[in-house]
């Protein structure tokens, strides 16, 4: 099968398309990664090469030994993944050690994978360890009014997570383990690798401030389910917070713990404090 025809590599570019069209990926912003199946790198292997040169990765993921991934390019553009996918993304080949990749298909005009692969990868490690091997998908954009918040709300897991889940009713289902909140640092690097992944271990959403979103699933539907729901709930309160500083009414602590009850998930009572 041709790389391009392969279903998971369809659902990749439309997610890319997806989120260029919610205006998260200006300019080149944002990266997509996706950890293949064993059966996904089989029925494209004829299209691989194996002759690409290694590259250090910039960490070590040894848990990633062997892996491959299908990753969007530093410098590319969001909205011209789907014009032409075979210059703006890649397949990538991690080494036996988790130390190196290797380009195997795609960015034919030259380029390297996005800036962002030390914390995907990093991500990816903790996501499979974390979830038994469910999590394929991680996902960065720019997602403006989550954006806005961080330089409004303290940058604390707790009032992030409890203003976003008092906006919507969905939002304590969809993510019920909460958010984490990384304070701003230069992107691109371990340092802020090494600190997302540590959210990573108990969340799958880590914002980062004045920059984005970070997030994990098992699927493309449902990561970017998860990123949308979040940025909705960050646009309502935008509004919310343009309109009056304070809340007449709202969903209580209470509130949340019968919801829990009744869609069966468990939400962190230290979530729930009166405030």
């Amino acid at each position: 099968m041709k790389v391009l025809e392969a279903k998971f590599v369809q659902g990749f570019i439309r997610m890319c398309n997806d989120g260029w069209e919610q205006g998260w990926h200006e300019r080149n912003g944002g990266n997509l990664t996706y950890r293949m199946k064993k059966e996904e790198v089989e029925s494209i292997k004829e299209e691989l090469r194996t002759d690409g040169v290694w590259k250090e990765i910039g960490t070590s993921v040894p848990k990633l030994a062997g892996e491959f991934f299908l990753v969007t390019g530093s410098g590319k553009y969001f909205r011209n993944v789907i014009l032409a996918p075979e210059d703006s993304i890649a397949v990538v080949e991690i080494d036996g050690k988790g130390e190196c990749y290797r380009i195997c298909w795609g960015l034919v005009n030259g380029g390297r994978p996005t800036s962002e692969l030390p914390s995907h990868l990093m991500n990816h490690e903790v996501k499979m360890q974390a979830t038994g091997g469910k999590h394929r998908v991680i996902y960065h954009a720019h997602t403006t009014n989550v954006i806005a918040l961080t330089f409004v709300l303290p940058l604390e897991d707790e009032v992030f997570t409890r203003e976003l889940w008092e906006m919507a009713t969905e939002c304590p289902v969809v993510f019920p383990d909460g958010i984490g909140v990384v304070g701003w640092m230069v992107p691109g690097g371990r340092d802020i690798a090494v600190a997302t992944s540590e959210l990573m271990k108990k969340y799958d959403v880590a914002i980062w401030a004045h920059h984005g979103m970070f997030a994990s699933g098992e699927d493309f539907d449902l990561t970017f389910g998860l990123m949308h729901t979040v940025e909705k709930s960050a646009e309502i309160l935008v509004k919310m917070l343009s309109m009056r500083p304070d809340k007449l009414q709202t969903i209580t602590p209470q509130n949340f713990r019968d919801l829990a009850v009744d869609f069966q998930v468990t939400l962190p009572e230290r979530f729930l404090y009166e405030k």
